[in-house]
């Protein structure tokens, strides 16, 4: 789980343990890889069935003496592989309040009338610290969050600021004898048109209702 913390990776790690080794361990590596399957369970079960002497050919449930410790519940995805495998039992730190597959939003581990044996899920193994690491890592996250909302206004002041110059020297040029330096006192030049005298007035009457 810190390794996958320092990975930049939502920080869940975990063992697989079979008669008392441990035969395999893996951490979330789902940005890493730019695949959300890649969750620390399924990255240690596919080293597990990609080795002969873990997983035997003949066997049907490859995961039958296998018990999996993992620092948050399994997902419905991972709880529904490790059923298929014939896991032995579960151990996890925390609750997996969103996707939980083990208790907290599905029990897929004990659901009946499914074609695999279900199994055993204890949760509390550590519990406090894979909260806290948690917490590390949504902070962290929060944190750039921040700075990158941050560079977003920055950027679009900066275009306001350069649309308002541009804005402002089409008007300036527009008004100015080109031809002449460009000067404080050329700056000034500019003058307000004058009204027409009254004599030159006239009054407006197709505007008028008839």
């Amino acid at each position: 789980a810190e390794e996958a913390l320092a990975a930049g990776e939502v920080p869940v790690g975990c063992v697989f343990v079979r008669d008392g080794s441990i035969i395999a361990r893996a951490r979330n590596r789902t940005n890493e890889l730019r695949n959300a399957t890649r969750h620390a369970e399924l990255e240690a079960i596919d080293h597990i069935l990609a080795d002969e002497k873990l997983t035997p050919k003949t066997v049907q449930y490859p995961l039958s003496t296998t018990t999996l410790y993992v620092t948050v519940e399994p997902c419905i995805m991972c709880a529904s592989a490790l059923r298929q495998l014939g896991i032995k039992e579960v151990f996890y730190g925390c609750g997996n309040d969103r996707f939980g597959g083990c208790g907290s939003v599905l029990n897929v581990h004990q659901l009946s009338h499914l074609a695999h044996d279900g199994y055993n899920a204890t949760g509390g193994y550590c519990r406090e610290d894979a909260i806290m690491i948690l917490r590390r890592f949504y902070i962290t996250e929060n944190t750039n969050g921040m700075q990158k909302f941050s560079l977003l206004v920055l950027v679009a002041e900066l275009t306001l600021l350069l649309i308002f110059t541009m804005l402002s020297i089409t008007f300036f040029r527009s008004n100015l004898d080109m031809n002449a330096p460009i000067t404080s006192t050329a700056l000034c030049q500019y003058t307000a048109p004058l009204p027409k005298s009254k004599a030159n007035r006239t009054l407006k009457t197709d505007i008028l209702p008839p």
